[in-house]
């Protein structure tokens, strides 16, 4: 059983993940300047997640990213939940993460923020913890 009761509930809830990080202007400013464009490709429901400085875009690709991850939704959910950690995650193959490593090293770190406010998010849009 999936922890996605729906594709919609699925989008929205990453969707606005990265939305909360991108007001941060020091992550927003940080892509820029790294010139860090990111496509998430979920399964399971199925979905691209596209992230740039811009915003957030889903299955609207407006160039090719340059880091690339796949994985299924309830892959995604624990790992923003912190029950799968992401070495075990790429080591299992549950999460496939392509381009640029140095800008992958680059990116994971930004992302903390994402992780403290992940349960309040999930909860509030009827995900199961």
């Amino acid at each position: 059983m999936t922890v996605f009761r729906s594709k919609d509930q699925a989008q929205d809830l990453f969707a606005e993940l990265f939305r909360i990080l991108l007001e941060d202007p020091d992550f927003r400013t940080r892509l820029r300047q790294n010139q860090l464009t990111v496509q998430i490709i979920h399964t399971k429901p199925d979905f691209i997640l596209h992230l740039d400085p811009d915003g957030v875009r889903i299955d609207d690709i407006p160039e090719k990213p340059v880091i690339s991850i796949k994985m299924s939704c309830d892959t995604a959910h624990a790992l923003w939940a912190g029950t799968l950690l992401m070495p075990l995650a790429v080591a299992t193959g549950k999460l496939r993460v392509r381009g640029s490593m140095a800008k992958v090293l680059e990116f994971a770190p930004m992302l903390r923020p994402a992780f403290d406010q992940y349960h309040q998010l999930a909860a509030a849009a009827g995900v199961p913890g």
